[in-house]
């Protein structure tokens, strides 16, 4: 699945050392497939992920936007990167954005 893909990729980005993550996280008017909050001291930006199938990655980033998936992040200080990732079930490839 996109998700055990996403797991192997992050686990070996380090990212589980700089952020505190959060599937599912509610968010503006629903919920954001995964957000990375930094923990104390790093100086990174929150991610706010959006993850679709047979769709675009510009969707993906459209759907944050729309849903105001970064309004749940308000208390926090620092920038926030948005994703937006695609599998193409067709090709097997996916894309960002």
């Amino acid at each position: 699945s996109i998700f055990s893909a996403y797991g192997r990729c992050s686990s070996r980005a380090g990212i589980s050392s700089n952020f505190l993550e959060r599937r599912e996280f509610p968010s503006g008017k629903g919920y954001a497939d995964i957000v990375f909050i930094p923990k104390s001291g790093c100086i990174k930006p929150a991610i706010v992920v959006e993850l679709k199938w047979n769709k675009s990655a510009g969707a993906a980033i459209e759907q944050i936007k729309n849903k105001h998936y970064t309004d749940s992040l308000v208390s926090y200080n620092g920038d926030i990167l948005l994703a937006g990732i695609n599998y193409n079930k067709n090709n097997k490839k996916h894309d960002c954005r």
